[in-house]
């Protein structure tokens, strides 16, 4: 990852959390814990934000909080050629006329290239997903009634009716914040509520997860396993979750990340 695209991050995420520990970025850029206290120095010279023992925080704190979940800008980069691949494996379920549900998320968001070439009937309620398909393809797009969070390009609603539950869809795709034996999981109960929603709208709930979700846990369990139909993963997937998936009788389909991450630029070019 490029020095610019590390620097990009740690302010999002600083932003998005107030105090944010060198761990956390390690995580989030893939860097070492050298060149993340390295950048949290640089940035610090800059002013751009403000070196602490253990992390670094805000100069100026945001005043809205907004819900748990990662900023789009900052997950957007992360796991790119898993994501595509993913997605490029979803999209080829996908048959013209079929109706499907796309929650929002980074790996969701990739569907929106390969899905230039189909005429579906797309309801989502993530902002760049309904703005791309409007622009660049022949789909049918429908939203849900609600706020949008600006860091997640997502909309929600806290109320029962927001239109979602006039849209029946053969399949529903989402991504998550972690999977493992007990099943899906998100970070924020509104997300929960309203993921809920979206899935009993669904025959099928397709799963987009690369493999590091697999490793990933939250405290909110969104569905358990024997909810979802299947799981669109990268080839880093290993041996004990494709097992666990196999025991819950859940499909499991496996991307090839090189081929795929080809097939989706020559598409976005």
């Amino acid at each position: 990852m490029l020095e610019t695209e590390r620097h990009r991050i740690i302010l999002s995420a600083v932003q998005e959390r107030p105090v944010v520990s060198v761990s956390d970025l390690c995580a989030l850029t893939g860097a070492s814990e050298a060149t993340v206290r390295r950048d949290i120095a640089q940035l610090h010279v800059a002013k751009k934000l403000r070196r602490i023992r253990g992390g670094a925080e805000a100069i100026a704190p945001p005043q809205f909080v907004g819900i748990n979940a990662r900023p789009f800008a900052v997950n957007q980069v992360i796991n790119i050629a898993q994501k595509r691949a993913i997605a490029q494996a979803a999209v080829d379920l996908c048959e013209d006329g079929d109706a499907i549900i796309i929650n929002g998320g980074t790996t969701t968001f990739q569907m929106v290239h390969p899905l230039t070439t189909k005429r579906l009937q797309v309801f989502t309620n993530s902002f760049p997903i309904a703005e791309h398909l409007l622009k660049q393809s022949k789909n049918t797009v429908l939203v849900p009634a609600g706020a949008i969070y600006r860091e997640q390009n997502i909309i929600l609603s806290p109320f029962d009716e927001d239109g979602s539950r006039h849209f029946h869809a053969r399949r529903m795709f989402m991504g998550c914040r972690g999977l493992g034996p007990l099943g899906l999981m998100e970070g924020d109960p509104l997300l929960v509520q309203a993921e809920q929603k979206l899935i009993g709208q669904a025959d099928q709930l397709i799963v987009l997860a690369d493999s590091s979700k697999f490793r990933q846990r939250s405290s909110l369990l969104l569905c358990p396993l024997n909810r979802i139909h299947a799981v669109v993963t990268d080839d880093g997937i290993e041996d004990r979750a494709a097992q666990m998936l196999e025991a819950a009788e859940v499909r499991l389909i496996v991307a090839p990340v090189a081929a795929a991450d080809r097939k989706s630029r020559a598409q976005e070019e």
